[in-house]
């Protein structure tokens, strides 16, 4: 089971705060450091000391890691052009020497668009359609050719259709609880799977559609499938309650809904997580200044599942 960090910074962190995390996750052994795309905090709080931008954050990161991979639960389709975005992610991905991921979603959180001037389109889903199949396109385009696409909502001609990423294939997650589209679009183009902040009954349906999808458009190579779900780990009961409190969470709803309680509780619950076919999970971590919490992840939670 891999261990990925995932992180909401338009709650409040800047980039040396994103940095120093990244950097611990890397020396404690997780696989990855993820981030959210959000422009707008959400709920209580002022979010201070402001956004930061996903991609210009992973570039920045992936000058100062070695090791970890590097993405996005999810990139918000809303704001970037995919031809702007391919190239965005694709020269991040040199800079990391072939370490990053892209997670794509519809975008959906309307206030931030209406905070900072993006356009706020009523049919978003058709337009990460036409985005993903430009972004794949222009990266799957050989050496000397061009690639065009005659879309509802993107036109692109000719395009040189560079540059490319340091990997052969960057891979694509697509994420979400839809029961139909989602299922067929993360057949058609996606390498992994992400199911966010569902019970495990939820998951495993869920992962179930995908996998029929992908049967039904004759993929022969297997997904991979994972979670995200907010983290709380103590080593005693105070230990979860005081970490749950400092998020404004209650320990109890963090236990049913989330990976909450001692290292033994969370790891018995990842383990019902991965009999389901989850192979991978994304802890959101949201008190980016208790760097202790993920020490103890790391030393009594990953190494039981290593």
């Amino acid at each position: 089971m891999d261990l990925r960090i995932f992180t909401e910074p338009q709650q409040g962190a800047s980039y040396e705060t994103l940095l120093t995390v990244a950097k611990a996750t890397e020396d404690l052994g997780f696989d990855a450091f993820y981030r959210s795309d959000h422009y707008l905090h959400m709920g209580s709080g002022d979010g201070l000391p402001g956004p930061t931008d996903a991609w210009i954050t992973l570039a920045g990161l992936a000058r100062e890691t070695k090791r970890i991979r590097l993405g996005t639960l999810m990139t918000a389709g809303t704001f970037r052009l995919p031809g702007v975005l391919a190239i965005q992610v694709a020269q991040v991905d040199q800079m990391s020497g072939g370490r990053v991921e892209l997670g794509l979603g519809a975008g959906w959180f309307e206030e931030e668009h209406r905070a900072y001037g993006i356009p706020f389109p009523k049919e978003k889903f058709g337009r990460l359609e036409e985005q993903l199949a430009i972004i794949t396109g222009l990266w799957g385009t050989g050496a000397g050719h061009t690639f065009s696409y005659d879309g509802t909502y993107y036109q692109l001609t000719d395009s040189p259709a560079l540059p490319k990423p340091a990997q052969a294939k960057v891979p694509v997650l697509i994420g979400g609880h839809g029961a139909t589209r989602t299922p067929r679009l993360a057949a058609q183009y996606a390498d992994e799977f992400n199911i966010p902040f569902a019970s495990i009954e939820d998951s495993e349906r869920q992962f179930g559609r995908v996998k029929e999808a992908a049967r039904k458009a004759g993929r022969t190579d297997e997904l991979v499938y994972s979670n995200a779900l907010v983290v709380c780990v103590g080593k005693d009961d105070a230990e979860v309650a005081r970490r749950a409190g400092v998020i404004g969470r209650d320990a109890a709803e963090l236990r049913a809904n989330g990976l909450a309680g001692s290292p033994a509780e969370v790891v018995d619950k990842i383990g019902r997580y991965g009999a389901i076919g989850a192979s991978r999970i994304y802890l959101q971590v949201l008190d980016l200044d208790d760097l202790d919490h993920l020490e103890l992840i790391s030393s009594q939670v990953l190494s039981q599942l290593k």
